[in-house]
């Protein structure tokens, strides 16, 4: 994995000294609050609302077991010993004091990390495949050009106030694990006829108040200008996005306005005065960044059959759904569960960052990676020691055999922790997998994604769920609006809301009558996904809304609905 330079140590450790001051500034008084809440969200910290919120980058989700173990500690130390893994490969802390702040950079920075650009108007953590490098369906890594855009983005002073904020993933496999569709920029690797490695490049993707899947503006990109043509579209965007609006401000919104073959127009023609110039890709730079990303010493290993599973049922679960194929023959990708019944979606222990870094340590070549739905990847695992590592995982409340199915809920903190959220969505979260808590059952249910936001910024990604949760407020009220049909991935979509929105007990009684219907009208091997996309929103609408629901001991009628 990449290791921090010269110039990465430099500009982390002037950053922190920079912000030391300015955080005794603000303590003395010497910055007012609204002087400070832009330096602060330079550096990642939010005042939610009980407490500031640190958000740390981890560049496309890869970490090695010692960046791990700091998290543990800052858990320990500066918060109240857990950890939320977010939706951007990120981790943020909720419970920090403002004076603490810079001993916790400091810390960070002691292993080569830091929160800068994790807020702000300005280009965002860089996310890509959890699986990269490993995958059984890879194209190329697509990790070294992932590195290569953190470098160049990092503190790039055309694009550190832009419009909005801006978020970019690359894809490198077959199958899209990076949710492209759904981000400003979306990259996905691809060949040309000569065989020449490239990129499809889309744009204008984006959730939120207007959610929208991404255009296609270039089907192939050669390799050597992926900066040259990226930094053409920013300065479009740059230029001509809004800055009057903030609701108006991103990307796929000047798009939209001034249509997809204008906007590319305009992008080539920027790009233009770009090709060619210094930012252009060497073949000798890749390299050298590749070189970071070079496999590890894997031994010659015969794939074999997990005797074990054929009398253990849960560990048998637990291969079918947490156990990916590892593109090197006796290897095995492995997925904990960072969503146990009972346990926020997300949310880690101390104690349980210290035992992933160990597991890395001792099964996986010291890494790990965050994916974007919140759990935790041990990427390298010898299939000769899953059963092994299964026990331990077992035991410390990871190996919940639920990755893809109904529990392994994307949720963001909500109205919890969030001053943005108009309801909480950690308590739905919960209702629905205590609701649900039956293994059989979300085995013959099948993969489906639910996701849960507490406001309409979609940090839950509820526009892409199977079934999309939106806390929205009625009157000083938390209800929930639900849409189906939504998915991210190579058949990417956005979901369509079923009607009048529920209140919070409602929540469990509607999903289960959700999968009633799915369960009643699916073909064989059909998803949930499949069969919603397939019959559209009105038998799901028609029996959900066809009795009340109970609520709190009394019945509701459909026109008490919002």
């Amino acid at each position: 994995m990449y290791q921090y330079d010269q110039y990465d140590h430099l500009i982390v450790r002037e950053r922190i000294a920079q912000y030391r001051d300015q955080v005794r500034r603000r303590l003395a008084d010497e910055l007012t609050e609204a002087e400070f809440l832009p330096l602060r969200l330079q550096n990642g910290l939010y005042m939610q609302r009980h407490a500031y919120m640190l958000r740390i980058a981890v560049p496309y989700g890869l970490l090695a077991s010692k960046q791990m173990r700091m998290f543990a500690h800052i858990a320990r130390k500066y918060d109240r010993g857990y950890g939320h893994f977010t939706t951007r490969q990120n981790i943020q802390f909720n419970w920090i004091e403002l004076e603490q702040t810079p001993d916790i950079l400091t810390d960070l920075a002691s292993v080569e990390m830091h929160a800068v650009q994790t807020s702000g108007n300005c280009i965002r953590n860089v996310t890509s495949d959890e699986y990269a490098g490993v995958a059984a369906d890879e194209i190329i890594d697509p990790r070294p050009y992932a590195e290569v855009l953190r470098q160049w983005s990092t503190f790039h002073p055309e694009f550190i106030a832009l419009p909005r904020k801006f978020k970019i993933a690359i894809n490198g496999a077959k199958q899209d694990r990076a949710a492209i569709a759904v981000h400003d920029i979306g990259l996905t690797v691809v060949h040309n006829d000569a065989g020449d490695i490239g990129f499809k490049v889309m744009v204008g993707g984006g959730m939120g108040r207007t959610p929208i899947l991404g255009t296609v503006i270039r089907e192939f990109l050669p390799r050597e200008h992926l900066l040259t043509y990226i930094e053409a579209v920013m300065r479009v965007y740059n230029q001509y996005g809004r800055r009057d609006n903030k609701y108006k401000a991103r990307i796929k919104i000047l798009l939209k306005a001034i249509g997809a073959e204008e906007f590319t127009r305009q992008v080539e023609a920027e790009w233009v005065d770009l090709k060619g110039t210094e930012q252009t890709l060497t073949l000798e730079e890749m390299e050298r960044v590749i070189a970071y990303f070079q496999p590890h010493a894997y031994k010659q290993l015969p794939n074999i059959e997990q005797t074990e599973a054929a009398t253990n049922k849960a560990f048998s679960n637990w291969l079918l759904r947490n156990v990916k194929t590892h593109k090197q023959d006796g290897y095995a990708i492995v997925v904990l569960s960072v969503k146990k019944t009972g346990v926020p979606p997300g949310d880690a222990t101390a104690e349980q960052m210290d035992f992933m870094a160990d597991l890395a340590d001792r099964y996986s070549f010291g890494e790990l990676r965050i994916t974007h739905e919140q759990n935790v990847v041990l990427a390298d695992v010898e299939q000769s020691k899953l059963f092994a590592l299964w026990q331990e995982v077992k035991a410390h409340g990871l190996a919940t055999p639920n990755i893809g199915l109904l529990t392994d809920m994307i949720c963001c903190p909500g109205g919890d922790f969030c001053s943005l959220a108009n309801a909480k969505s950690l308590p739905i979260a919960a209702a629905i997998a205590e609701r649900f808590d039956n293994l059989d059952f979300q085995h013959d249910i099948g993969d489906i994604e639910l996701n849960i936001s507490g406001c309409i910024n979609a940090c839950g990604h509820h526009h892409v769920g199977n079934i999309g949760i939106l806390g929205v407020d009625k009157d000083g009220s938390e209800w929930y609006q639900v849409s189906i049909g939504g998915a991210q991935g190579n058949d990417a979509a956005i979901g369509k809301i079923i009607g009048p929105s529920f209140s919070a007990l409602q929540m469990p009684e509607v999903i289960g009558r959700l999968l009633q219907v799915y369960v009643k009208e699916r073909v064989e091997g059909e998803r949930f996904v499949d069969t919603a996309q397939r019959l559209g929103i009105a038998p799901f609408k028609e029996f959900v809304y066809a009795t009340p629901i109970t609520d709190a001991g009394r019945l509701v009628g459909e026109d008490e609905y919002v």
